[in-house]
């Protein structure tokens, strides 16, 4: 049964904006924006199991590999970084960019090796990514900050010049649990769960919702983002094979049973429709991740149901606008 219109699908009349994880290669992102992908998006790790890139690295190169798409990080565990160099770095790409950035930011905890190559606790990384969080906001006003917290401590230290965008890029909370939706409601300028079914997001949207006002907070401007995985075949069992294959590679566990509540997948027409069902629970942009083996093809060329998919999802032609999320 299709979900009814949440509050915050029903507020918000902006056009629908989709993402994709984005390609390697200059030439590839260039083709995904000529697709017609509105953003585009880096994430990676220190130290995990499979090889993967530094997201603020990745981030610098897609800045200068792009040209009008939003770019942005899911995920940028910001624990791993000192503020204030966090800070600086991000302040730079918003700049060179023009202002394109948005922030996805979280806790981790996955993988303790990242924490342990960032000389990090990883039981700290609740409380750093909090202080973390405001730091950063301050740290983009570029004027002297004092501070003394419980992780970082600042005396009369100034980040600058300041990023491009007023107040600095948006910071968009990820995760999946009731602490992340907490630190969304009351730090951060959006949401974006991932491993999560429409009907999770549904409620997500009601509980970010409720502590917000709770909080006496608006959420007129809230970005209500969703990272989707997905997977598409004529054959639906091949789509949830290769998904659950896919899972299984990056988190080391076996997916098979739990797959169809945490990826998209099916014919182009099923997953079209159950990404619709993340629109009606509330989601604005979507991003998406296609599963794919990874000796596969990555390009976004090479998955020609992507083109059909941002048109039905639309409902009308769009051309991609430079930003925000």
């Amino acid at each position: 049964m299709p979900l009814a219109p949440s509050p915050a699908a029903m507020e918000q009349r902006t056009p629908i904006r989709i993402g994709l994880v984005a390609p390697q290669t200059r030439r590839e992102v260039r083709q995904a924006e000529e697709l017609g992908f509105d953003s585009l998006w880096v994430g990676g790790h220190l130290a995990s199991p499979n090889p993967s890139p530094e997201p603020m690295v990745w981030l610098a190169r897609l800045c200068e590999q792009s040209e009008r798409a939003t770019i942005g990080t899911a995920t940028l565990v910001l624990p791993w970084y000192p503020p204030a160099m966090a800070a600086k770095q991000l302040a730079d790409i918003d700049r060179a960019s023009g202002g394109r950035l948005v922030v996805g930011v979280g806790g981790g905890g996955e993988y303790p090796d990242d924490f342990a190559a960032a000389g990090v606790p990883v039981e700290e990384r609740g409380g750093r990514l909090d202080e973390s969080i405001d730091l950063l906001r301050r740290f983009w006003t570029s004027e002297p900050i004092d501070h003394e917290g419980r992780h970082y401590r600042y005396q009369g230290l100034r980040i600058h010049p300041p990023p491009a965008q007023s107040g600095g890029p948006p910071l968009v909370v990820t995760g999946r649990r009731k602490a992340a939706m907490r630190r969304a409601a009351i730090r951060g300028d959006g949401w974006m769960p991932y491993l999560y079914s429409p009907e999770r997001y549904a409620r997500s949207v009601e509980t970010i919702t409720q502590l917000a006002a709770a909080q006496g907070r608006s959420l007129r401007d809230f970005l209500w983002m969703a990272y989707v995985m997905v997977a598409v075949d004529a054959d639906p069992d091949t789509a949830r094979e290769r998904a659950a294959r896919f899972l299984g590679m990056t988190y080391s566990r076996d997916f098979t049973e739990i797959v169809d509540r945490v990826t998209v997948t099916g014919t182009p027409e099923v997953v079209t429709n159950r990404l619709r069902d993340f629109v009606q629970a509330g989601a604005r942009h979507l991003v998406l991740l296609p599963c794919v083996d990874r000796e596969g093809r990555t390009s976004p060329g090479s998955e020609p149901w992507l083109t059909d998919l941002l048109s039905e999802l639309r409902g009308t032609s769009h051309t991609p606008e430079t930003p925000n999320a």
